[in-house]
């Protein structure tokens, strides 16, 4: 018996996302694939590239029949303050490359490393996906992911959280707050005045206020805001994705009179019932680094760490970027921050954050 021979690699290409055709074709692949994230999809490299002005170079490897055989999003991030570099996804926690064997993997792995030198990036990072080489640096400990099934009615979601952070959903439940979903102009009015005010208060600039509209314009209704509001005024809200059954809060945060209220408590346990209502069976928490309030707040929840690992790979002589807020270089401009003025935060942090990726 004669084993079947895979098709040899004969395209490695950047995509056109202009092309509906082509788009198609790329998220039929990303949809099918096991390890696929909604950053996979083409509509989030267009939403970054539409509202950060970040380039989508989005990396596709073809057979000699034409047939997709691996697919990597990539952003061009350019920063006068942290440099250049290729990412996938760009403005992501995931990303990476997804392929039907090792060699598109190694064969992307190399196409991008050489994009990234003739645009003149000084690293790629992967956040996510195998290794294209044991060339490439592996990065393990610096984040985890949350996630867990959910559960089958409102109760039993409840039950579901442990003891003490269950307590201070019912606290939230008792009070007078409400609960809206939506993404009109009034929905993303209100999400980017609370994310923009939790953001500042945690001392990180705020995204562009055009890429939360780019991503729920790109996903349509597989995106949507919920906020909690207390006597008519917004003080919860988070930007949620829906990609194969799970639905991930993205962009979330509470202004400070939330912790009085427990709005933020609200708000995940209003968006289980809301992503249960819609079909959902998963929650994904969403990334944390390690030893954060963050990472503390999601365990706190019942939700188990499980580590994650990205790839790097830097040019000959070249630095990797140096952006994780943890950084003791960046204590003092964090505190700074925090003590900005919240409309000067807002009208400059978003020409700081699209440098972020």
């Amino acid at each position: 018996m004669t084993a079947a021979v895979a098709h040899p690699l004969t395209g490695l290409r950047v995509a056109d996302l202009r092309d509906t055709a082509e788009c198609a074709r790329i998220d039929a692949l990303v949809r099918e694939h096991a390890c696929a994230t909604p950053f996979h999809l083409t509509a989030w490299s267009r939403a970054v590239e539409s509202g950060c002005g970040q380039r989508a170079r989005y990396l596709v490897a073809e057979s000699a029949t034409g047939a997709l055989k691996g697919v990597l999003p990539l952003t061009e991030i350019r920063s006068a303050l942290f440099g250049n570099a290729l990412v996938s996804a760009g403005f992501a926690v995931g990303g990476g490359m997804l392929t039907e064997n090792d060699a598109a993997g190694e064969a992307l792995g190399r196409s991008a490393l050489a994009l990234a030198q003739t645009l003149g990036c000084a690293s790629v990072e992967l956040r996510g996906g195998p290794l294209p080489g044991e060339e490439w640096q592996r990065s393990e400990g610096v984040y985890a992911g949350f996630s867990r099934p959910i559960s089958g009615d409102d109760e039993a979601e409840l039950l579901a959280i442990p003891r003490k952070q269950r307590a201070e959903v019912r606290r939230a439940l008792g009070f007078d707050l409400t609960v809206e979903t939506g993404s009109a102009q009034r929905d993303r009015d209100a999400h980017y005045r609370v994310y923009a005010e939790s953001v500042r208060n945690l001392g990180t600039p705020v995204f562009p206020r055009a890429l939360f509209g780019a991503v729920l314009d790109e996903f349509d209704d597989a995106a949507d805001i919920l906020t909690i509001s207390h006597q008519g005024r917004p003080i919860a809200s988070v930007l949620s994705l829906y990609f194969g059954g799970t639905v991930m809060p993205y962009w979330g945060g509470g202004t400070a009179e939330a912790r009085r209220w427990r709005a933020n408590d609200l708000m995940y346990y209003a968006l289980m019932k809301h992503a249960r209502a819609r079909g959902c069976t998963r929650f994904d928490f969403g990334r944390s680094k390690v030893g954060t309030g963050a990472y503390a707040f999601k365990k706190n929840w019942g939700f188990s760490p499980e580590p994650l690992a990205y790839a790097l790979r830097t040019g000959e002589g070249a630095a990797p970027r140096a952006i994780n807020p943890l950084d003791p270089r960046y204590r003092l401009k964090i505190a700074l921050w925090q003590r900005m003025p919240l409309a000067l935060a807002n009208r400059i942090g978003p020409f700081i954050a699209r440098g972020l990726g």
